[in-house]
């Protein structure tokens, strides 16, 4: 998820550049050094992101030599942990690679774990299932935890029943804009505490997080394939389905149009298929009394629900376990009445000649549409679904991509609501201080502006969703466009 800026071109010095390779541990790279490509490598390869320089930290000290090194130099600051956050195009940027912090500690008795940036969440999956605990993760089992947590972290299995991750962090140790490391609790600092929870990377770089686990060591779940042709049923019913469903059980549906790549499961080759994510916290045999239901609608192309580990929740949903190129957009869902159901199939259904190679519908709700017992940043609880949408392929073909997206939200439109939680934004939403305001909601917004100001007054923090007031916007744009013309 790329977004493309115009910076002033910074011409850094080799002496510069020697200096801060001799106050970091990791390694301190141009454009053009042997291991710069590796070091600044996403998730996502449709765009590639190619700073003035990237330092792979190795510990807090590196973090903050990064922080000042930008800051002395007024150069924007961006963050990759695992690639798969939304980020700028970086140029004229500090990239600071947190891939090499990636310790965890956990405490069993106090149901709490500490991990640091550069984690992902399988190692957390593992650590925590070696004490019978689970964590408020996501789909995806290569996605950093911190990077998650802070844009809100809806987990598809444990949110309905525990809210968002972001609800559950205890502290969070930063480095923000002066380099300074503090280390941030509801007690402490309760602004930027409140902030960071929702507020994503605006405010500096998140060196450790701590957060709540739950006493869950297994549960009940997986998916039922059906074929395309039953695609109108399979929704139709779902949709009715759900009215009922306990917050202890969680699903979505998913449209999945996969390519006859050896990659792809062979079930899936060249197929139009619809999945249906199913996941209990239920005994087994409770839990199949729920599903039921949706068991009836059809034949069935494969049927993978069992009894699993909770270090195994990233299998239900198919993500991709290694990088490839993809846009995407996603919206959240005041409503979902059959009228919905039938504009979503409209441009999804068995006649439809997208290219969009997955499309899911998840429910929300539960304690994801309740307030959190410590207030946080974090929007959007009014949503009763998330609706996320991607395609894949070669470069040349993101504008058509890009179309079918744009398609599929406007036949959504009436049922779309502004909020939105900061993790399903797309590289192309939320672009401008306006847009952020409405999916924050303007009392909110403005909040978090204030702390910005406070906390990142020069907006080192801006290769993102950027928190900014209009004014400021439109400053930093003129001060880019003058620079470049020196």
């Amino acid at each position: 998820m790329i977004v493309h800026e115009t910076v002033a071109p910074v011409a850094l010095r080799a002496a510069e550049i020697a200096d801060l390779a001799n106050r970091v541990t990791g390694p301190v790279l141009m454009p053009g050094d042997v291991g710069y490509q590796a070091e600044c490598a996403t998730f996502n390869l449709m765009s590639p992101v190619r700073p003035a320089v990237a330092v792979g930290v190795a510990s807090v000290g590196d973090v903050q030599a990064a922080v000042r090194f930008a800051a002395e130099r007024d150069m924007p600051i961006t963050v990759l942990a695992t690639g798969h956050q939304m980020v700028r195009s970086a140029a004229g940027a500090v990239l600071v690679n947190m891939s090499r912090m990636n310790a965890i500690r956990i405490d069993p008795a106090q149901r709490v774990a500490r991990a640091e940036g550069g984690t992902r969440w399988r190692e957390v999956l593992n650590e925590a299932d070696k004490h019978g605990l689970a964590s408020a993760s996501g789909s995806s089992p290569t996605v950093g935890v911190v990077g998650y947590h802070l844009g809100g972290g809806a987990s598809p299995i444990l949110g309905r029943r525990y809210g968002y991750a972001a609800d559950h962090i205890q502290a969070i140790e930063i480095v923000t804009a002066d380099g300074g490391l503090r280390w941030v609790t509801a007690s402490s600092e309760p602004d930027l505490f409140w902030a960071l929870r929702g507020g994503k990377g605006n405010f500096g770089v998140v060196t450790a997080l701590e957060f709540r686990l739950f006493p869950v060591k297994r549960f009940y779940g997986g998916g039922l394939f059906f074929a395309g042709e039953h695609a109108a049923k399979v929704l139709h019913t779902w949709r009715e389905w759900l009215v009922d469903l306990p917050t202890d059980t969680s699903s979505s549906v998913a449209f999945l149009r996969r390519s006859p790549l050896p990659e792809v499961p062979e079930f899936l080759r060249g197929t139009f298929v619809m999945h249906l994510r199913f996941s209990s916290l239920r005994a087994p045999e409770e839990a199949e009394r729920v599903l039921a239901p949706m068991r009836k609608i059809a034949p069935t192309v494969m049927d993978t629900i069992a009894e699993l580990p909770y270090r195994e929740a990233g299998s239900l949903f198919l993500d991709p376990p290694t990088p490839v190129p993809w846009v995407e957009r996603a919206a959240m869902l005041r409503d979902l009445p059959s009228e919905a159901v039938d504009a979503m199939l409209s441009v999804l259904g068995t006649n439809s000649d997208t290219r969009l190679g997955f499309v899911e519908l998840r429910l929300l709700g539960g304690a994801l549409g309740r307030p959190p017992a410590v207030p946080d940043a974090v929007p959007g609880r009014s949503g009763r679904w998330s609706l996320f949408a991607s395609g894949g392929g070669r470069p040349d073909l993101a504008p058509v991509l890009q179309e079918q997206l744009i398609a599929l939200l406007d036949a959504m439109r009436p049922w779309v609501q502004d909020e939105i939680v900061p993790n399903l934004l797309s590289a192309h939403q939320g672009t401008t201080p306006e847009n952020l305001r409405a999916i924050y909601g303007r009392e909110r917004y403005d909040r978090l502006v204030a702390i910005k100001r406070q906390y990142d007054p020069r907006n080192l923090f801006r290769m993102n969703h950027n928190i900014v007031d209009v004014a400021r916007a439109e400053n930093d744009a003129q001060r880019a466009s003058s620079d470049m013309a020196l």
